[in-house]
């Protein structure tokens, strides 16, 4: 049975404010969040489905609004955990860039691309068989969008993650647990 799952990343977040949690949206971000709820208000979503973290609730909340359905947040959709104390966005972006391709490397304290991206495909699985022959919008983190696409079709890795903007839409068609298709939606 097909299934449609729209991937949305999160909106534009300013990295230094507040923490990983509940970081808000930028102007701009804020801004593009209609943009998001324009794409995908006649998709016939039937549920909205949503990382924990404030910054990807706020970026599909005027889509849940508009359908007047509920956002449910997953505890394993959450944003990677890169490392057991702060590290600098530049060293953070080197180490995802020199070590994307090594699924089982991770920072002291932090969890691997492994552990993320199998945390994130068992919450994708139980949508897929729950929900099927429906439509779910994910609201998500690109490297998290990355890993769980990546898991289903090899070729979405590190250029893909490195091309994303913020936000993003991408729509994927499943016929049971196999992706068929994949579809980007956003257009700046």
């Amino acid at each position: 049975m097909k299934t449609i799952i729209y991937m949305v990343r999160h909106a534009e977040s300013p990295y230094t404010e507040g923490t990983e949690r509940t970081r808000e949206l930028t102007t701009k971000g804020k801004g593009d969040v209609e943009k998001v709820t324009q794409i995908l208000k006649g998709e016939g979503i039937d549920f909205i489905i949503c990382s924990p973290y404030n910054r990807a609730i706020l970026s599909i909340e005027g889509l849940a609004q508009y359908l007047g359905v509920e956002i449910k947040t997953f505890e394993d959709l959450r944003e990677r955990y890169f490392a057991g104390e702060i590290i600098e966005n530049a060293e953070l972006l080197s180490v995802i860039n020199g070590k994307f391709n090594d699924f089982d490397y991770s920072l002291p304290g932090g969890e691997s691309n492994s552990d993320c991206q199998n945390r994130a495909i068992s919450v994708i699985k139980d949508i897929l068989k729950e929900h099927s022959g429906k439509k779910v919008a994910i609201g998500t983190h690109g490297l998290v969008m990355t890993l769980m696409m990546n898991y289903f079709d090899s070729s979405y890795g590190l250029d893909f993650l490195n091309q994303l903007k913020k936000p993003d839409i991408y729509k994927l068609r499943f016929e049971n647990l196999e992706l068929k298709e994949v579809t980007r939606l956003w257009n700046e």
